[in-house]
């Protein structure tokens, strides 16, 4: 099943969604539209906002204050994709010049710092301390996810702990604060908040676990970026992680080279090794115990149209190609 068509029934909440965004972004600064229009249209899923839509109609019911808070968790997402770009020296993303090479580094961070700091100002506006305090607490992980990631870059002995640690962090944090949210709005209990939260932790790691795959078996066009982008920046993946477990002296030789030097000159070599090691599919296989997890967590609640909208959104994130 397509996307689009998974997603078709949230068309009207998802597009009073970007209309909370297109005016939460409004600025007298015309750099700040200019950036603010560019990356936000610029083709992504909204996927975070679908999931806490979701997860709100799976809890309850999805309320115009949900609205708000979707667009507040893309807002917070869209600025850490402008600090990402900066740091990361991307020149392209979801296919199209990204922002710092259109407008400089230092414009770039700045549109991002006052990103960030309109979404705390819509925080501030739902007036709920329950909301800010996740909300907060999120971006404070984020914020060390990133800083985890560049103290690794790099280093070739990073382990799958120390991995799954920075996922966590970095991407997992955000589609778990959609689930906690959802249930909190919604004034379930702890035991639903938890469960909500979960579903979109596990949510984050099979994205974040099919970037990673993308990255050395995609196809540029759909992905939206140069194969291999991972392996420029020197950072280690899962499918490296899993490739050195099972390679030989040798081939774990090149792969740690490959990581120290970044770059993507041993691109070939060390697509040729993950392939050989089937780390691929062994990444693919971790996804899938995510996927049952969402299962599992998914049969705690009661009957709902969108209890098979997360679960067909979960499967097409294990399987997507960009």
């Amino acid at each position: 099943m397509s996307f689009n068509k998974i997603i078709s029934p949230l068309k009207k909440d998802l597009d009073s969604v970007d209309n909370v965004i297109k005016n939460s972004l409004h600025s007298d600064i015309s750099i700040i539209n200019q950036i603010s229009s560019h990356i936000i249209q610029s083709g992504g899923k909204r996927m975070r906002p679908i999931l806490h839509l979701l997860l709100s109609g799976l809890s309850g019911k999805i309320s115009p204050i949900n609205y708000k808070i979707a667009a507040i968790i893309e807002l917070i997402h869209t600025a850490t994709l402008l600090h990402d770009d900066v740091v990361d020296q991307s020149t392209k993303r979801r296919n199209i010049i990204s922002a710092n090479i259109l407008f400089g580094n230092s414009a770039s961070v700045l549109v991002g710092d006052f990103i960030y700091s309109r979404s705390f100002q819509m925080m501030s506006e739902i007036n709920n301390l329950e909301v800010m305090k996740l909300l907060s607490n999120a971006t404070n992980t984020i914020s060390e996810g990133e800083i985890l990631q560049l103290l690794n870059i790099h280093n070739p002995n990073i382990d799958e702990k120390e991995y799954f640690k920075v996922i966590e962090f970095k991407t997992a944090k955000l589609f778990e604060v959609c689930g906690s949210l959802a249930a909190t709005v919604n004034h379930n209990g702890i035991k639903k908040i938890n469960e909500c939260a979960k579903i979109g932790k596990n949510f984050g790691v099979i994205f974040q676990l099919t970037d990673d795959i993308l990255d050395y078996s995609g196809e540029a066009i759909n992905i939206g970026k140069n194969l291999g982008a991972d392996l420029a920046e020197g950072k280690i993946t899962l499918p490296l992680i899993y490739a050195m477990k099972k390679s030989n002296k040798v081939q774990k030789t090149t792969i740690k080279n490959a990581i120290k030097e970044g770059g993507i000159n041993n691109l070939s070599d060390v697509m040729q090794i993950i392939d050989e090691t089937n780390s691929i599919e062994n990444v693919k296989d971790k996804s899938l115990l995510h996927l049952r997890e969402i299962e599992s967590l998914l049969k705690g609640f009661e009957k709902s149209p969108y209890k098979k909208i997360v679960m067909d959104l979960a499967e097409f994130s294990v399987h997507r190609v960009s």
